[in-house]
């Protein structure tokens, strides 16, 4: 399945993703790059909502450019198997190895405004993000590290509590939405 299909296909959760899932169509239209961030205006990023096994504590870590705890994620760079994309993500920014994923379905899809920053030495001018992500599972006796180009920090925070180290006040919504569409289908 290619990525407009797999687009199409996704079942929008509510109003906020179906506007969201028709603006990714629209730019899967306009743009021929959008799988790789040589398109400066927009592209495809893929994320990790990641569990522990006993799914009452989420791994999370602290990213440098926002200064707050978040999930963990990363450009597609051109790759279409965005679930393979946010197993990788994980691995890279947490150091875990083993990363399985609890649905292989999306958990949920956003349009998501990066505002410039400086990264890796050079300016990156604001930009959006076509976020696409997954539910997965990690066994919380696993080693973490941190990335230091990117996070200062890998840990795993309680579900009751997390929200409250969670600085980027636009994201709160989205991590409560996975939470509850994790909740109905059964997975939490």
């Amino acid at each position: 399945m290619n990525v407009k299909e797999l687009i199409e296909k996704y079942v929008s959760y509510n109003e906020q993703e179906k506007k969201d899932q028709e603006l990714i169509l629209k730019c899967l239209d306009t743009f021929e790059d959008v799988l790789s961030r040589e398109n400066e205006i927009v592209h495809f990023t893929c994320s990790g909502f990641v569990l522990n096994k006993k799914r009452d504590k989420v791994l999370m870590v602290y990213h440098n450019i926002y200064n707050s705890w978040s999930w963990v994620g990363g450009h597609a760079d051109g790759e279409g198997d965005f679930l393979s994309v946010a197993i990788r993500e994980v691995k890279e920014e947490t150091g875990v190895q083993n990363v399985h994923a609890i649905s292989p379905d999306i958990i949920a899809l956003d349009v998501l405004p990066v505002i410039s920053h400086i990264k890796r030495g050079s300016f990156v001018s604001s930009h959006i993000h076509i976020s696409v992500a997954y539910l997965l599972e990690v066994d919380e006796e696993e080693i973490l590290h941190i990335k230091v180009d990117e996070n200062s920090n890998v840990g795993w925070l309680s579900l009751d509590t997390y929200l409250d180290s969670v600085k980027e006040e636009h994201m709160k919504p989205i991590y409560q939405k996975i939470v509850e569409k994790a909740k109905k289908k059964g997975y939490l």
